[in-house]
């Protein structure tokens, strides 16, 4: 059924290259790797094994840093190459592996892009963090007898039930996976469910504890602090922000800015894709409040002149870190919509008071284990947002009480990545 399967991409890359080209365009993206898509790839080192490790975006290259370094540690002789989908996680791929490792772009599934990617890069074993499967990828794997692992394995509720619907045409797909390391016993009774045998399930926890880095200071934050202008205000950092949840973050602001006790308060506004960063541009002027793009300020050797009132937008990858680490506190974004919320342990490990929305479905581990330890604050609408930044400004003990009780939530979680290495040595 492979020329089926082959034509049915003909027929979907024929229909999706107006939006290919619309975005190209539009919004840069797509502009280059189209050889490494096409299957054009060439590894470092020919002679040494090798293991393909692939995340679709930035949250599951971030997730991949504590399981390469110990598959370094463990197999020094082997050499792991690293692939991601989007342009975003390709960037933070290179951006940590270029130096010692190849990083391209993960192959289009058409078989012919695929086999030329097996045959120039040789795997011994395949991970693939949280779920990816493509049914050509999978298949020209069994073909070579290289086993596919699941490592760090999540099914969301909606791939949940898409998958359900598809039940009889993916249960080769799932049987074919050698080894499935999921996050929690819910996902991996869903694996499960989907046709996985069981004994080839395990659950192993989350990566992203292990990835969490608690410490207190950033390296770059006071450069990034002087550049801002801060000085001693308060500042409110909102990251990872999607559609039309600035609007909400900006009303209660202004709300926050009428209080005496913050007249001084900043706002740094952080979206999640760069593609709207003009769009919320003009989100924050259409708000009434100035503006202040980071991306004018950054790498200046004379600062501009700071606007002490002005809404400072993050538009610029890779340093939303350093804007939690100045954080008086921070909201997570993509969560008073329903868009299932961003990763909030980056910023829970800096010690920094936590506030999300509640559309956090696609985090609901990590979510349940801080709420439950009083770890971070939920809200659900403006009013209530408001009020929890309000008091974790202006209430210092409570808003310590709540960044300690986030790390040690962290701290409590950590050790999934020697279990999930542990696991898959049995496949090399």
């Amino acid at each position: 059924m492979t020329w089926l399967l082959n034509s049915i991409y003909l027929v979907a890359t024929v229909a999706l290259s107006p939006l290919v080209i619309y975005r190209t365009l539009k919004h840069n993206r797509y502009k280059t790797g189209w050889g490494e898509r096409c299957g054009n790839v060439t590894r470092k080192n020919m002679q040494s094994p090798c293991i393909w490790l692939h995340g679709v975006s930035v949250g599951e290259i971030n997730a991949t840093k504590t399981v390469v370094a110990e598959l370094e540690a463990r197999y020094p002789d082997h050499e792991i190459v690293v692939s991601s989908t989007t342009d975003t996680g390709h960037a933070r791929a290179k951006a940590l592996y270029a130096e010692n490792h190849t990083v391209f772009f993960f192959p289009l599934d058409p078989s012919p892009f695929v086999r030329r990617a097996f045959a120039q890069l040789k795997p011994s074993l395949c991970l693939l963090m949280e779920l990816e499967v493509w049914p050509n990828f999978l298949k020209e794997a069994r073909r070579r007898q290289v086993p596919i692992v699941v490592i760090n394995g999540r099914i969301s509720d909606r791939s949940y039930k898409s998958y359900k619907r598809v039940k009889p045409l993916l249960a080769g797909t799932f049987k074919s996976l050698s080894l499935i390391l999921a996050q929690t016993e819910e996902y991996a009774n869903r694996f499960i469910d989907l046709g996985c045998p069981t004994k080839q399930v395990h659950v192993t926890g989350s990566l992203k504890y292990d990835t969490a880095e608690i410490c207190d200071t950033v390296e770059g934050a006071a450069q990034l602090n002087a550049c801002l202008g801060l000085s001693d205000s308060p500042l409110w950092v909102a990251g990872g922000t999607g559609t039309d949840e600035e609007g909400l973050i900006l009303k209660a602001f202004k709300k926050l800015k009428t209080r005496k006790e913050l007249a001084n308060l900043r706002l740094v506004v952080v979206p999640r894709k760069p593609e709207r960063f003009e769009q919320v541009a003009q989100t924050i002027l259409n708000a009434g409040f100035s503006l202040m793009r980071y991306s004018d300020l950054k790498d200046r050797r004379s600062p501009l002149s700071m606007d002490t009132k002005a809404v400072i937008l993050g538009d610029t990858m890779g340093d939303l870190r350093a804007f939690y680490s100045l954080a008086s506190v921070a909201f997570v974004g993509r969560s008073l919509v329903p868009m299932g919320g961003s990763d909030m342990m980056e910023v829970v490990a800096l010690g920094k008071p936590t506030v999300f929305g509640p559309y956090t479905f696609n985090f609901r581990q990590t979510v349940t284990a801080l709420k439950t330890a009083q770890g971070a604050l939920e809200v659900t609408d403006e009013k209530t947002l408001c009020d929890s930044v309000f008091r974790c400004l202006t209430d210092k003990n409570f808003a310590n009480d709540l960044a300690v009780k986030g790390r040690q939530v962290i701290l409590d979680h950590q050790g999934a990545t020697q279990k999930s290495v542990t696991l898959l040595s049995s496949l090399l």
